[in-house]
């Protein structure tokens, strides 16, 4: 590992780094882009492959190992698997990831493998069709953007070899809590991982609510009861912050992230590349910087990674929600972040 390896300004070193190829989605889930004045972007202001893969290449060598692709919903966005197979071949980079909702998964899943992507993480909030036709703003017309779609990505991706596949549920008290045993019973025979996320104040949306929050200590407790087995495995596969346990008898694992209740601010290890080329150094910090004029005005790779460093040094220590104190909503939603 190179001497001068990206770090911000309290010495954490910068390992990951989360890249959104579009801001697009198939789904307009409530808590994501529920905004009737969503606005996307134009393909003019979107990053290129290209750009993407140098950036990434820039990033490589100074510790950045671990890239994961969002959107949006990246699949939409065309030859996807050309990425893959570009930032796959890029020196040092050892762990490349993606994020979907799943609809398209299943005819996606194969080509994702070949090219390159080692494992998937799929964002199900809820296992009750209508619930997830509620969840995600899917009217009845659209047959191709239901459920029965992502629980085929998710049998497909595990067919490929996609490993682990990591399923991603944001609890909302009162909307999807009771769907806890459920998705723990996906763990019996899948060689999955469910992991039970934090509601998290994202954009002016109007829907965030405090009193929606489930913290991970509560969901636990719930599942002891009914599993008084469920033993602590450690960390999960990757760079990201889960904490993983593990019911006997069962061939998946459960995850829990706990951004509100515990957060993980002093091991964080990422920075975020929106859509539009701005670099967040924090999720819910509205400070960018925008790397968009410096890629297409001919700065070189020695300046754009100046410009990084630079950023880095401004990230802040940790953020400032809190599951009993007053949250402040980002300006931006998660599909215009990347998730």
């Amino acid at each position: 590992m190179p001497g001068n390896i990206l770090t911000d300004s309290k010495g954490r070193p910068v390992r990951y780094i989360r890249v959104s190829v579009t801001d697009r989605c198939n789904l307009r889930c409530r808590y994501c882009a529920p905004s009737a004045e969503f606005v996307s972007l134009l393909h003019s202001q979107v990053l290129s492959y290209e750009e993407i893969e140098r950036v990434a290449a820039i990033l490589a060598p100074f510790g950045v190992t671990s890239v994961r692709l969002t959107g949006g919903e990246p699949l939409v966005r065309k030859h996807i698997d050309r990425l893959i197979g570009s930032l796959a071949r890029t020196s040092g980079i050892e762990d490349l990831s993606l994020t979907t909702n799943g609809i398209l998964l299943a005819e996606h899943a194969r080509a994702l493998k070949e090219a390159g992507l080692l494992r998937v993480n799929v964002s199900l909030d809820s296992l009750k069709p209508d619930r997830f036709r509620w969840i995600t703003n899917s009217p009845d017309k659209r047959r191709k953007e239901n459920l029965g779609s992502v629980l085929e990505g998710l049998e497909e991706a595990q067919r490929v070899g996609l490993a682990p596949v990591k399923v991603n549920v944001v609890l909302m008290r009162g909307l999807n809590d009771d769907e806890v045993g459920d998705f723990v019973d996906l763990t019996r025979e899948g060689n999955l991982e469910v992991r039970f996320i934090e509601f998290m104040p994202m954009g002016p949306n109007g829907f965030w609510n405090r009193d929606r929050v489930v913290p991970a200590d509560e969901v636990i407790g719930r599942i002891m009861k009914s599993h008084p087995g469920l033993e602590h495995v450690g960390k999960s596969k990757g760079s990201g912050p889960a904490v993983l346990h593990r019911i006997p008898g069962h061939r998946g694992s459960i995850g829990f992230i706990t951004p509100v209740s515990s957060h993980f601010c002093a091991h964080c290890n990422r920075v975020r590349l929106t859509a539009d080329g701005k670099l967040r150094t924090c999720l819910f910090s509205d400070t960018e910087t925008d790397l968009l004029p410096l890629i297409r005005g001919g700065a070189s790779d020695e300046q754009i990674l100046g410009t990084i460093r630079q950023a880095l040094l401004q990230k802040p220590d940790g953020h400032r929600i809190s599951a009993r104190g007053a949250l402040a909503a980002c300006a931006r939603t998660m599909s215009h972040i990347g998730g």
